[in-house]
Formats: C-alpha cells, sequence, structure tokens
C-alpha cells in the first residue's frame, strides 16, 4: 500500500510525508524533488526549457514509478492530480490524502517576503492570492474526486496533521479487518 498526499502547493505535503512516513514505519519521497534529482535542474527551470506539458510527461512518468513501490507515503506536486491517468494511479495504490488549505492561507505561505518562498515562483505571475484563487478553482474538483480523505491543513503543525492522518488509516484497516473477517 501507498499513501500519497495531494494538495496545493505550500499545503504541508511535504512537511507532512516524513512525519507520517514514521509513524507509519514507511519510507517517504517527495516527488518533485525526485523529478529534480533524476534530470539534475531545478523544475522551474525544466518548465523553462521544456513547458508545463514536458514538466507533466516526467512527473507522470517518475509517479507511476513510486507509485509501485510499497509502503511509503508520497508527497506529490501541487498539479499532479491534472493527469487522468496519475488519478486513477494514486487510488489503485492505496488512500490519497488531500491536504487542504484555505487559499488565505496558501498566499501567506507563498508569499515572497516569506522566508523559504524564494523556491516557489509564480505559476501564472499575477499577485499570489489571485493566483490562489484562480487556480484552485480549476484544481479543487480533482482533488476532491481523487481524494480518499480530506485533512484540513491550516493552522496546525505538521506533527498534528501527520497524527490525524495516521489514526484515521489506522481505523479505515481495522474496518477492513472486520469486514474481511466476516
Amino acid at each position: 500500500m501507498v499513501v500519497t498526499l495531494i494538495g496545493y502547493r505550500a499545503s504541508g505535503k511535504s512537511s507532512v510525508a516524513p512525519r507520517l512516513a514514521r509513524r507509519l514505519g514507511w519510507n517517504w519521497v517527495d516527488c518533485d524533488r525526485v523529478i529534480e534529482q533524476r534530470s539534475g535542474t531545478t523544475i522551474a527551470r525544466i518548465f523553462e526549457t521544456e513547458g508545463e506539458a514536458g514538466f507533466r510527461r516526467r512527473e507522470s512518468e517518475i509517479l507511476a514509478e513510486l507509485l509501485l513501490q510499497p509502503n511509503q507515503v508520497i508527497a506529490t506536486g501541487g498539479g499532479a492530480i491534472l493527469s487522468a491517468d496519475n488519478r486513477q494511479r494514486m487510488r489503485a495504490a492505496g488512500p490519497v490524502v488531500w491536504l487542504h488549505a484555505t487559499v488565505e492561507t496558501l498566499a501567506r505561505r507563498l508569499n515572497p517576503e516569506r522566508a523559504g518562498s524564494a523556491a516557489r515562483p509564480s505559476l501564472t505571475g499575477k499577485p499570489i492570492d489571485q493566483e490562489v484563487a484562480e487556480v484552485l478553482a480549476v484544481r479543487e474538483p480533482l482533488y476532491r474526486s481523487t481524494a480518499t480523505l480530506i485533512v484540513h491543513s491550516d493552522g496546525e503543525p505538521a506533527d498534528q496533521v501527520a497524527r490525524r492522518i495516521h489514526r484515521h488509516l489506522e481505523e479505515t484497516l481495522r474496518q477492513e479487518s472486520r469486514h474481511d473477517a466476516v
């Protein structure tokens, strides 16, 4: 089984993944980091040289490979759900957890004046709050339809979010175990 974390940029996927993996006794991987390691360049550079289509092709190939490796937590990129094949593969591999945050929280976390935000360039060139609202309007239905669990990540430390997800997964596994025994 694989647990896949989905959600918009800065929703907490890369912070929650290692904490959840530790609770499960599994490995974790950040799909975007794997893409950068294998390509030997940054995601921003891939977008520059290959466009979004080139990046999405790489993302889908690597995600398909990662989803075949059992007992791990995968932090996906925010747009991984744009591909119907990715959505289907994630659900087939195991639970898909949408880390949901409000537009205001995401815009605050992505603010370029905040430490660490420089690595997250604008996707549209618009003011960050407008960009988040517009992109989320397109992606939210995809996140919702892909997720088997929705967890709000606003204002809560990553450890607490991981703990909530872990409790839910344990309960789900117990119920499935009881169902199989009947």
